[in-house]
């Protein structure tokens, strides 16, 4: 039976590496599979998903999956969405829809929360709607389990304020212990390089 599952974690955690593998394992078997992102996400460039340990394959962006006909959906063995947190409610249901009707797998990647603590919109709804609820781990740089998206500016003092949105990873982002974002203490090596996804 069809479920569908939401792996997430913090900055960090190779959700986009763990979402290619999931797609190779899935093709070496001869099985076909959809690999999604929502649009607004183009920092790797047009069509692509990068992970940041080099691992890169084309996908399509959501609205040209839902452009596709149901037989097209039913084609692939499984549809998985990196940067999952991006989604809007009515695409989580249109998710739903995928799994309960179709029959079709999905396995979304994505933050929970964003650099103030608070969800996404397409966090949220997988949250409530996901069959499977799977936490992708990585480590502070304490060593603890990095929970929280710490944002920081180019003299590396973490953010608190700002849009919810800002696409970066590396540059803006990193992947801290509860304690240590609630600090705001990048740690003592801190070289104003994050871990991003």
């Amino acid at each position: 039976m069809a479920q569908l599952y939401f792996k997430y974690g913090a900055m960090g955690s190779s959700k986009t590496a763990n979402a290619l593998m999931a797609r190779f394992n899935y093709e070496e078997r001869g099985q076909k599979t959809l690999l999604v992102k929502p649009r607004m996400d183009q920092r790797d460039g047009d069509h692509m998903v990068h992970s940041r340990i080099g691992l890169e394959y084309p996908c399509v962006y959501f609205d040209e999956m839902r452009a596709l006909s149901e037989d097209e959906l039913k084609e692939n063995a499984c549809i998985i969405v990196d940067e999952a947190q991006f989604l809007s409610k009515e695409e989580v249901d249109y998710l739903v829809h995928v799994v309960d009707d179709l029959g079709v797998p999905v396995i979304c990647y994505g933050l929970r929360a964003d650099f103030k603590g608070e969800l996404f919109p397409g966090s949220y709804e997988l949250l409530v709607m996901a069959d499977k609820l799977e936490e992708v781990k990585t480590i502070c740089w304490c060593g603890k389990k990095a929970m929280f998206n710490a944002r920081f500016d180019e003299n590396g003092k973490v953010l608190k304020e700002g849009a919810q949105v800002v696409l970066g990873a590396n540059d803006k982002y990193i992947g801290l212990c509860r304690r240590h974002w609630r600090a705001g203490d990048l740690g003592p090596d801190f070289n104003g390089k994050g871990t991003g996804d």
